[in-house]
Parts: C-alpha cells; sequence; structure tokens
C-alpha cells in the first residue's frame, strides 16, 4: 500500500470517524491511571518504607516486615505486564471476581507496583538523614516514633522528592500496557483506529509521539521542580 493511501486511511479513521475522540478518552485515562497509581504507589510505599526502618524487636513486627519485604519482591521482580495478566486473569476470577473494572484493578495494580519502588525510594532517603539527628532527637526526651516523625521524615521526604517525579514519568510509559486488559487507555485508541482499517503504520507512530510528548511535558515539570527545590536550599 502506497505511503499517501496509509495515511488517507489514518485521516479518514482519525478525523471522518471521529477516532480522535478515542485518543482523547485515551488520553485522560493514562493520565488518570498514572496519577492515581502515583497516589497510591506513595501512600503505600511511605508506610512499607517506615514500617522496614522502624526498630522494633517484636514478633509481630519481624512477621509484618518478612511479608513486606515477599510485596517488594514480587512486585520488583516481575514484569508489570505479568502482574496484569496473573491478577486480572488468575486470582480475580479465583475469588469470583470478574466483573470488577478493568480500570479499578490497572489503578490498584500500577499503584502496588508503584509502592514497591517507591519504598526503596523512600527508604534511601529516610537512611540518608544523618543518624545524629534521631540520636539527638531521642536525647531530648522524643520517642522512637516522634522522631521519627517529626525529625526524619520530613526530611526524608525532601531528599526523596525528585525521585518520586521521576516515578510519574516511568508510570506515564509503563500505563501503556494496560490495554492488556482492556483499559481503555491511549495505547488501545490507537490500536483501535489502526484496527479499523487493518493498518498500522501511522497509529502506532503518532502513539510513540504521543508519549514521548507526554514524557517531555513531565520531565520539564519535573525539573522545573528541582530548580525551586534547589533554590529553596540556598536559604
Amino acid at each position: 500500500m502506497e505511503f499517501a493511501q496509509k495515511y488517507a486511511l489514518f485521516y479518514h479513521q482519525l478525523i471522518t470517524n471521529g477516532g480522535y475522540k478515542l485518543i482523547l478518552e485515551g488520553l485522560g485515562t493514562t493520565l488518570l491511571l498514572a496519577i492515581l497509581a502515583l497516589c497510591i504507589g506513595i501512600i503505600v510505599g511511605t508506610l512499607v518504607a517506615i514500617a522496614l526502618t522502624y526498630k522494633n524487636p517484636s514478633l509481630l513486627h519481624r512477621i509484618l516486615c518478612a511479608f513486606l519485604k515477599a510485596y517488594v519482591g514480587f512486585f520488583r521482580g516481575t514484569p508489570i505486564v505479568v502482574q496484569l495478566l496473573f491478577i486480572y486473569f488468575v486470582i480475580l476470577p479465583a475469588f469470583g471476581l470478574k466483573g470488577v473494572s478493568a480500570l479499578i484493578v490497572a489503578v490498584a495494580i500500577f499503584g502496588l507496583n508503584s509502592g514497591a519502588y517507591v519504598s526503596e525510594i523512600v527508604r534511601s532517603g529516610i537512611l540518608s538523614v544523618d543518624r545524629g539527628q534521631d540520636e539527638a532527637a531521642r536525647a531530648l526526651g522524643l520517642s522512637a516514633r516522634a522522631s521519627m516523625r517529626y525529625i526524619v521524615f520530613p526530611q526524608a521526604l525532601k531528599n526523596a522528592l525528585p525521585a518520586l517525579c521521576n516515578e510519574f514519568i516511568t508510570l506515564l510509559k509503563e500505563t501503556s500496557v494496560a490495554n492488556y486488559i482492556t483499559v481503555h487507555d491511549l495505547t488501545y485508541a490507537f490500536k483501535s483506529i489502526g484496527g479499523a482499517n487493518y493498518e498500522y503504520m501511522f497509529p502506532y507512530f503518532f502513539l510513540a509521539l504521543s508519549y514521548l510528548l507526554l514524557v517531555i511535558c513531565a520531565s520539564y515539570l519535573v525539573r522545573i521542580y528541582e530548580k525551586r527545590l534547589r533554590a529553596s536550599d540556598t536559604y
């Protein structure tokens, strides 16, 4: 098929048949999925990091830490596509939950996946805080929990924020596999446009371009934030 014919088919499907509506819907779903997953990831990852760094000799805490390490190991050690397919097509049907929305499942899985990575980011941030500050807080009468809450964690969070912003960029790209469980994201939209005529050259080209532009915009915002963060450190 000639290049011009391929473009004409793509243009016809995109404009005349209203394919752009699918793209706008897919773009919104992709951004929503990435934002919600990051929010879940930050909450889960922060709790996991605090639990793993909190010193407590009790048996219950050791069991909890073992479970959390297994969770982190699973989500960091397996591809996100495998996690989506395994949980959506194996775990949920086994518990009789076939009717759950694919988008809700994707948000939960991407959030848990992000939480595993965020936990390591936050844990590194906690460990980067000078131990003497915790010891000074304890010497002043603060409990271990209060020292973590008021002294260590705020500094750790500030150290980890740039990496957390970059986690959002990673999520933007990783959400492209959500269509494996029928989520109507950006990838699904372009695949549907290409599938109408079985011609995927231009749809996949613009799909790649769309993700590239999203990542460039997100990276630009992250750089602006990092500059402001560095500027605040000079005062």
